[in-house]
């Protein structure tokens, strides 16, 4: 019998709960933020906010200011040294290290060990629940996944304290009955050189029976790439014929699927895209004929939302989720059970359903161009490509965009250097279409380029095979969760990027 169909029941039960979105989502929010007030009443924050289980909402945003990283750095800072009952009850252990802010290289998000359960484990088991509603057929427990993480290090030398990326985090803490049907062993996949990791990771699973695969597109079509090196194959299938699915996350998929669609051609793959973060696992796609995801409103992140076209004032507007509107672009605010109080992520997402909650993410707060008021975010660019691919054949693997102010004729642009995988017969005419492509995706865009008046017609530059991959291991973030920046309204990353380019 196969083993899937065993523990198929184990998850079962779930989906009774998730129904409950499409017409309890205000009552679960209100719940999860009633459960964390309780929790963090006692602490220091708790305290000085006047936190209590029965506190609602509006008296909750009242008492609570808005923060980035920069407000509550002390304070993680001190509980990373070991104090207790700062922002959440107890002594929190595990920090994962994300993309640094204006001030620092780095910013440290605490995992509590609530926050671990409730919200990062719980995503990964509903990705597991839905997948198997949308597959009857599946046998995805009959063999091996394949799960690519990063590396982690000690925090401070405090005893059982660490710092990393959350996916080492993850590994480190999982059930040991998991290890049992993942691979690459534990050590290989806690390795911090990527490129040896990679090579071993290859090795370790070219001979097994892998099902399903998880992890960010970009640093897993690499270890793919190195597994037909070493098995000689043409596809992907052939290594690993009962490869069923993929669950990824981290970056858009978009300029991805061509690759994974060449390289795997069974007729019975699958793609199921996750939101998780360091902060927080916070959506799902449920519906395979649906690029959208829905919001995963149990677990231990209450959410809030400010509409972008006020995100900028002193004091903006910020609703509740059942006071959005799809259509609108809003940035995402959260409180978790790992001490994030009203914590702006920095992430852009646009619902397109309200029963339920479902939505697609159209870019970061601070990744955008918006030098001449054209208002490109990294929605906009990402279908752009995608047509521009679509009418050259071409295949995008990386790319960064940012502004040309004024050159030395006077002319102002966007200027991308952009990585392909398979390069479009003719770079200028990839130009054109994207351009074109643009203008009619944004109509901010569109009016600049109105006659070459603002705006001329983008520059696009062809990047040389890796320069992307040297950038990033230049920063030291090459492999685990770490993605190019597609979109900036400065020209720090892409004068950085062009310097490795010639």
């Amino acid at each position: 019998m196969s083993l899937t169909n065993i523990i198929r029941p184990i998850f079962t039960p779930r989906l009774h709960k998730l129904d409950l979105y499409k017409t309890e989502a205000e009552a679960l929010q209100r719940s999860v933020l009633k459960r964390l007030l309780g929790k963090a009443a006692k602490t220091e924050w708790g305290r000085a906010h006047g936190y209590a289980e029965n506190l609602c909402y509006e008296d909750f945003a009242r008492q609570t200011p808005l923060n980035t990283y920069e407000e509550l750095k002390g304070f993680i800072d001190r509980m990373r040294h070991g104090e207790k009952d700062v922002l959440w009850p107890g002594r929190v252990k595990w920090y994962a290290k994300s993309s640094g802010t204006t001030n620092d290289k780095s910013k440290f998000i605490p995992v509590s060990n609530d926050g671990l359960h409730d919200t990062h484990y719980a995503g990964g088991a509903d990705a597991v629940v839905w997948y198997l509603r949308n597959n009857p057929k599946s046998r995805v427990f009959d063999g091996k996944a394949l799960i690519l993480g990063g590396s982690h290090a000690s925090n401070y030398n405090l005893p059982g304290s660490l710092v990393g990326d959350l996916s080492a985090i993850l590994i480190e803490n999982i059930n040991p009955l998991v290890n049992l049907v993942r691979v690459p062993k534990k050590e290989t996949a806690l390795l911090s050189d990527f490129e040896v990791k990679r090579d071993r990771i290859a090795k370790e699973a070219l001979k097994k029976n892998v099902t399903n695969l998880s992890g960010v597109p970009s640093w897993m079509l690499s270890v793919l790439n190195r597994v037909m090196e070493l098995s000689g194959k043409q596809y992907l299938n052939e290594v690993w014929p009962n490869l069923e699915v993929f669950f990824h996350g981290g970056v858009a998929f978009t300029p991805y699927r061509g690759q994974y669609e060449r390289l795997i051609t069974s007729p019975s793959m699958h793609y199921m895209e996750t939101y998780n973060a360091s902060e927080g696992f916070f959506g799902l796609q449920d519906d395979p004929t649906d690029s959208a995801m829905s919001l995963m409103i149990d677990y231990g992140v209450f959410y809030e939302f400010i509409p972008m076209d006020v995100f900028d004032k002193e004091e903006p507007t910020v609703v509740p989720l059942w006071g959005v509107e799809t259509g609108r672009n809003y940035a995402m605010v959260i409180s978790t059970s790992s001490g994030l109080w009203r914590y702006i992520i920095g992430d852009m997402i646009r619902f397109t359903s309200r029963n339920p909650y479902k939505f697609v993410i159209t870019g970061r707060t601070k990744s955008f161009i918006n030098a001449f008021g054209e208002e490109l975010i990294v929605d906009n660019a990402e279908k752009g490509l995608a047509e521009a691919c679509k009418q050259t054949g071409a295949e995008v693997l990386e790319y960064t965009a940012a502004p040309v102010f004024m050159d030395a004729d006077g002319k102002c642009r966007h200027q991308w250097i952009v990585e392909f995988s398979h390069e479009p017969d003719d770079i200028e005419e990839f130009a054109r279409i994207l351009d074109e492509s643009l203008q009619q995706i944004n109509s901010d865009y569109e009016a600049k380029r109105y006659k070459d008046i603002t705006l001329q017609r983008l520059e696009l530059i062809k990047a040389r095979p890796g320069v992307f991959n040297d950038w990033l291991k230049q920063k030291g973030k090459l492999g685990g969760q770490h993605k190019v920046p597609r979109l900036c309204n400065n020209r720090d990353i892409i004068e950085q990027v062009l310097a490795l380019n010639n």
